[in-house]
């Protein structure tokens, strides 16, 4: 054989080995997603568990944990190990972010519960203003008009459509979630801010009253559901959400009000 006729040969052997290289990546590549996808399915479940405990009522969870599926999905296409992340922590952001979506799509705010919210909260920093503490329940109830059934009916609807949530369902305070740092170097600013957040968010948890900070601490810190926390403090799970609903506007309230003085 001649000489160009090896270098051909040799050259055709290289684009072969390469071809079959790429495939053999791609291939792993697929592997490796799916793995990570059948690994981490519980974990929609999970996020739209307790998403939609507050969401609002009648949410369709298999749409959303469709929609957290894809959200999933996405995420293992688009990690990157070679960036030292979690994936975890990588997956539960889109996961969320995807449910969120999903949820914010279907969702509205009726205008009499929006006008009402707006009153009580109006009637909270006025009180606290006045007295130099926030009102509890009964008193807020009264001074809005309401009975305290109303009250907590009217920050359940709040809270399920989105307006008052620690979880980030709300447009006005930013998710702690979404402050996680994906990679292993976020910037100084990104510290800095998920930082400060973090020092806000523990002083107004810690101002609130007793009660409350244990409702919150079960839910959010022990990681329960509205059933268990439930158990754990011998009321019923209606009972508990409405608490939750109460320490969330508490809360809510608490760091706006911080916002406001800085």
């Amino acid at each position: 054989m001649t000489e160009t006729g090896n270098i051909a040969n040799h050259a055709g052997t290289q684009a072969l080995r390469a071809k079959v290289s790429r495939a053999y990546a791609a291939q792993s590549r697929e592997a490796i997603e799916e793995k990570l996808i059948l690994d981490h399915l519980p974990l929609v479940r999970h996020i739209v568990q307790r998403i939609a405990s507050s969401a609002r009522s009648g949410a369709d969870r298999e749409d959303l944990i469709s929609a957290g599926t894809l959200g999933l999905v996405r995420a293992a296409r688009a990690f990157d190990p070679g960036r030292d992340a979690v994936f975890k922590t990588y997956a539960y952001i889109r996961i969320r972010g995807a449910v969120i979506d999903e949820l914010r799509g279907r969702s509205f705010i009726p205008s009499t519960v929006r006008s009402q919210l707006r009153r009580v909260q109006q009637i909270y920093q006025v009180f606290a203003a006045e007295y130099g503490r926030p009102p509890d329940d009964e008193e807020l109830a009264g001074k809005s008009d309401l009975s305290v059934r109303e009250l907590y009916r009217t920050l359940e609807e709040a809270r399920r459509q989105h307006f008052l949530s620690i979880h980030g369902l709300s447009d006005d305070h930013p998710a702690l979630g979404a402050l996680i740092p994906i990679d292993s170097g976020p910037s100084p600013q990104d510290e800095a801010s998920r930082k400060e957040l973090l020092e806000s968010l523990a002083g107004a948890i810690r101002e609130l009253p007793k009660r409350d900070r244990i409702v919150l601490l079960l839910y959010y810190e022990r990681d329960l559901t509205m059933k268990e926390a439930a158990r754990v403090l011998g009321v019923t799970e209606s009972r508990i959400s409405q608490l939750h609903a109460s320490a969330v506007f508490k809360l809510s309230m608490k760091l706006g009000a911080k916002r406001r003085e800085s």
